[in-house]
C-alpha cells in the first residue's frame, strides 16, 4: 500500500481555507495553530500556512494539447468519488479552470480530470483512472 505524502503550502487566510478544504472538499481537519492547519487530503496530509504568499498560478503546462495551471497539486480518487467531488465543487459555485473531462479515452491510461482554484489561488487537479492498475503505465 502506498504511503501518504505530506505537502505544505501558503494560503491567504485560515477561515476560507477551512471552508474550502473542510466544507467543500470534505477533508477532515487535523492539528492547527493560529498560522496553519492540517487536513486529511484524501489519505494524505496537507498543511496550509499563512506565513507567506501563495505561489502565483501560471497556465504554462501542456497536457493533451491543453494549457494546465502550474504549479498544482491534487489527488487521484476512485471513479465514482471523482464525480461526487465535481458535484460538490459545482454546488459551491466554484469555477472550473478545466471542466471535468475524460482524457486518453479507450487507452490504458484513460482518466477523468478537472482543475480549479482554492480561495487563495492554489491550483488543484483531481483525477481518476478508469483502470487504476494503469496509473503508471507509459503512454
Amino acid at each position: 500500500m502506498p504511503q501518504p505524502f505530506h505537502f505544505a503550502f501558503f494560503v491567504k487566510d485560515l477561515d476560507s481555507t477551512r471552508r474550502f478544504y473542510g466544507g467543500v472538499l470534505g477533508c477532515t481537519e487535523g492539528r492547527s495553530t493560529e498560522t496553519w492547519v492540517d487536513f486529511d487530503f484524501f489519505g494524505n496530509q496537507i498543511s496550509a500556512h499563512t506565513t507567506g504568499a501563495p505561489a502565483p498560478t501560471v497556465y504554462a503546462g501542456k497536457v493533451d494539447g491543453i494549457a494546465v495551471p502550474m504549479p498544482h497539486f491534487g489527488a487521484v480518487v476512485e471513479w465514482d468519488r471523482f464525480q461526487a467531488i465535481a458535484a460538490r465543487v459545482r454546488a459551491a459555485g466554484i469555477e472550473f479552470i478545466i471542466e471535468p473531462r475524460v482524457r486518453y479515452e479507450g487507452q490504458p491510461g484513460e482518466q477523468s480530470t478537472m482543475f480549479f482554484l482554492d480561495p487563495s489561488g492554489n491550483a488543484l487537479e483531481f483525477k481518476s483512472f478508469r483502470n487504476p492498475e494503469h496509473i503508471f503505465t507509459p503512454a
